[in-house]
This record gives structure tokens, sequence and C-alpha cells, in this order.
């Protein structure tokens, strides 16, 4: 069976904390080293929300299958227009199509809201290479590698960073954006 996709809700923080937490602690695909806590799932959740972007949540037979959402790429007001773009799947749900589903509604989402640019940092992992084809396939390019940035498992990582231009003619925008503020430094 197909993938659903649906919008997430606190009740899926959980599932969401679960999932991240193995890859946080096993894995290298997220470069934090204690896995976050369901309440602090939720806040950033409710961060990604306030932002008006969304989160969602891919269910395969009625059983959680992955989340993925879109968050502010950079805090100042100028990068508005662009989306930095997160998605984890369970590993049972790999290769039935989940990340296609999550990211194609995304990208849906990101274009309906006017903005611009969906970028992808892809962190050196077990499924980095898929992750990559994906993204291509999806329309994203490459726009340059991080390396060896992060240290993680006793080990330099590097880290590709993918752009997807919604709006490849360059006209201004027709949409007001994100509401960001000045930034954190």
């Amino acid at each position: 069976m197909s993938p659903t996709v649906r919008p997430a809700a606190p009740a899926d923080m959980g599932a969401v904390a679960r999932l991240y937490g193995r890859e946080v602690a096993g894995g290298t695909a997220s470069f934090e080293l204690e896995p976050p806590t369901p309440a602090e799932m939720t806040a950033r959740f409710l961060a990604v929300r306030d932002k008006d972007l969304p989160w969602l949540v891919a269910e395969i037979d009625g059983a959680f299958a992955g989340y993925a959402y879109l968050s502010p790429f950079r805090p100042r007001a100028a990068y508005r227009y662009g989306v930095e773009v997160s998605v984890y799947v369970e590993e049972a749900a790999r290769g039935r199509g989940v990340a296609r589903a999550l990211m194609t509604a995304l990208i849906d989402a990101a274009r309906d809201r006017g903005l611009r640019h969906v970028i992808a940092a892809i962190s050196q992992s077990a499924t980095s290479d898929a992750s990559i084809a994906l993204h291509r396939s999806l329309g994203f390019d490459t726009a340059g590698v991080y390396r060896q940035v992060g240290w993680k498992h006793d080990r330099w990582l590097d880290v590709t960073l993918m752009q997807l231009d919604l709006s490849p003619d360059g006209a201004p925008p027709t949409a007001e954006g994100l509401r960001l503020g000045g930034g954190l430094a």
C-alpha cells in the first residue's frame, strides 16, 4: 500500500521523537548528540506551525512511517522566501515511497505559499546516497558540499547542500514570505 500523508498533530510527537531519537543516538543524518524529548519535539513542532509552515506525517496501513517539515532557512528577513526541508523515515518503511510522498507535499506547500527556494542539507549517513538521489529526482540541484563539518561517532562528516528553485525565472515575489526577525546573533 502507498503512504498516506497528513498534517502532524501534537499527539504524533511521541512517534516523531522515537524515530528522530534513534537517528540522533545511532545515526549521522542529524548532528544532534542527545535525543530530544517528546516535549522538546512538540515545542519544535509548534515553532514550525507558528511560522505557518507544514509538518507532515506519513502512514502506511495506519502505522506511523515517517515525518517531514519545512523550517525557515535562516532567521534574517531577506531569507523569508527560503525554507529548509527535513525528512525522516522509519527503517521498515524505507523504499516504499514515504520520503517522496512527504517531499512532494512539502514542495507543493512551499509553492502554494509563494516561497522561492527549498534547501536540503544532507549529512553523510547510511542513507545519504538515496536521499541525494531522491532530491535530485524532485528537481534539486547540488549547491555545494561542506567538507568534514560535523564530528559524530568518532569521525568527520560532510554535508551536501541541495537547492530547489521554485521560481527559476527570477521574477519578484508575489507573496510576503515568512515572518522572520533580525537573527540569532
